[in-house]
């Protein structure tokens, strides 16, 4: 019989330490493993022991130098800590137990289809939708990975099925856009230049198929939005990570729901006060 090799138990508050919720944000895993350290009193032999990794290579990883980059050794080392659910979705992973919905209650949890890691990880579902949606919704900051380029997730289904299509973007002359390119370490001028791109890429698909429109809003980031008919997929932006990196929610509306009827509301009113260009 194989023995089950137990995870660290980190204390409940640890997780809600700063420098530990940064280390997360961050999949810095040499912070997360001094954290280990610091906190469960956990030797380099020990974190080896949970997380499956050879304690040389944990040695390495503390020292900075070797990093961790797989998914497959981010869910190793998140099952290995004994990550609760909110640490987990913070390391950019799906949550382990259903359960950690349960304080949603059954309305909320029904509405909550999936969780996803991060976009990348939803792609396939996005693109199932998209195929055959008859309206498209997106609020973004750039939305150039959405659907500002060729090869963006949603401009070849647009381009084919030719739904209705409202887009919210950031406008790059507000103060927020000053604000949000300083946050992810970009010049304004790049930043600005890269909605301007998506702006006038927008205009052409609307030139060629004619059911576009793009309004520019003035707030600070915080919702990314993928609405596909009734159908939504939600991430975040936070102050060091992109909303495509987050995880991502993919929400169905519920008669007695907060979630999805929230934020359709969000979106439509952002809209009312935003500034057409398309």
């Amino acid at each position: 019989m194989t023995e089950t090799v137990p995870s660290l138990a980190l204390p409940d508050w640890a997780w809600k330490q700063p420098k530990v919720r940064r280390a997360l944000v961050d999949r810095d895993v040499a912070g997360l493993f001094r954290a280990a350290q610091q906190y469960a009193g956990a030797s380099q032999s020990r974190i080896a022991t949970a997380t499956g990794i050879l304690q040389g290579r944990v040695s390495e990883i503390i020292r900075g130098s070797r990093s961790v980059t797989t998914l497959e050794l981010f869910e190793r080392i998140a099952d290995g800590l004994g990550m609760p659910d909110d640490a987990r979705m913070r390391f950019g992973l799906a949550p382990r137990h259903p359960a950690g919905l349960d304080h949603l209650g059954a309305s909320g949890r029904a509405e909550i289809l999936a969780v996803y890691p991060s976009q990348s990880t939803a792609r396939k579902d996005i693109a199932g939708l998209a195929a055959t949606a008859r309206e498209m919704e997106v609020l973004a900051v750039r939305g150039l990975g959405i659907l500002g380029l060729n090869d963006s997730m949603l401009r070849a289904h647009i381009q084919e099925a030719k739904p209705a299509v409202r887009v919210l973007l950031l406008d790059p002359d507000c103060p927020a856009a000053e604000r949000r390119a300083a946050e992810i370490g970009e010049s304004l001028g790049t930043f600005a230049a890269g909605i301007r791109l998506s702006v006038e890429r927008l205009r052409e698909l609307n030139d060629e198929i004619g059911t576009v429109q793009c309004h520019l809003y003035d707030l600070l980031p915080t919702w990314r939005v993928i609405g596909l008919d009734s159908t939504l997929f939600v991430s975040a932006f936070g102050d060091s990570h992109e909303g495509h990196t987050s995880p991502m929610y993919r929400l169905a509306g519920s008669p007695h729901g907060a979630l999805h009827r929230g934020f359709q509301r969000f979106t439509d009113e952002l809209r009312r006060t935003a500034r057409q260009v398309v």
